[in-house]
């Protein structure tokens, strides 16, 4: 959560965070992706929730020198899959958004999109240990809470931008993934030895 963290060492760790997810968002989510292309406005998380998960993945995957999550869109990817594939998630994120805002409240009287990156940061590993004061007790854990944000957030920032996350090839871009195609249709031999340059799916030229 920090902007020291190195982007593609911590992406390639993306698949500890999100091994424990339903197989649609390995195979894919048809209804998300077509919820996706018709708007990018919140479906399912209200504009204070839609937020604090915003804020969320940016503290995630910030913005350096190259884009983070919130360039990337990984809320409206966020959205879109728990408005329809991972719709059995909703209820345990909303939970979670209202305990984690109702915690910042607390403490700075301020919901946690309206706090500094550091005082974010502050909450979010607090979160993560679950060490988190006040977070209410019998529902969702707040470790739990905060590992299925990450799964989907690294997720948003990597799917194909159909999906309604990973604007601009942004997560592409930072992983140095060319894409599942390139201008030509495939990859040479010579491209896939190394000896000519691989034309990443973004490069219009």
């Amino acid at each position: 959560m920090s902007n020291d963290l190195t982007r593609r060492g911590f992406l390639g760790r993306a698949s500890l965070y999100g091994s424990g997810f339903s197989l649609a968002m390995v195979t894919g989510l048809p209804l998300a992706l077509e919820a996706a292309s018709k708007s990018s406005a919140p479906e399912s998380l209200t504009q204070t929730q839609w937020c604090t998960v915003e804020a969320m993945t940016g503290r995630l995957i910030p913005t350096g020198d190259t884009p983070g999550a919130i360039e990337a869109n990984c809320v409206n990817f966020i959205d879109k899959a728990l408005a329809h594939e991972e719709h059995a998630a909703l209820g345990m994120v909303q939970q979670g958004l209202e305990a984690l805002n109702q915690h910042c409240r607390d403490i700075r009287q301020k919901d946690f999109c309206e706090l500094t990156p550091e005082q974010q940061d502050a909450v979010l590993m607090k979160l993560e240990d679950g060490n988190i004061t006040g977070w209410p007790e019998g529902g969702v854990h707040s470790a739990q809470f905060f590992g299925l944000i990450r799964a989907l957030t690294i997720m948003g920032f990597l799917a194909d931008p159909k999906y309604g996350g990973n604007r601009g090839f942004a997560g592409w871009q930072v992983a140095g993934y060319p894409g599942p195609r390139h201008h030509q249709g495939g990859y040479s031999d010579a491209q896939m030895m190394g000896e000519e340059t691989i034309r990443p799916v973004w490069d219009k030229k």
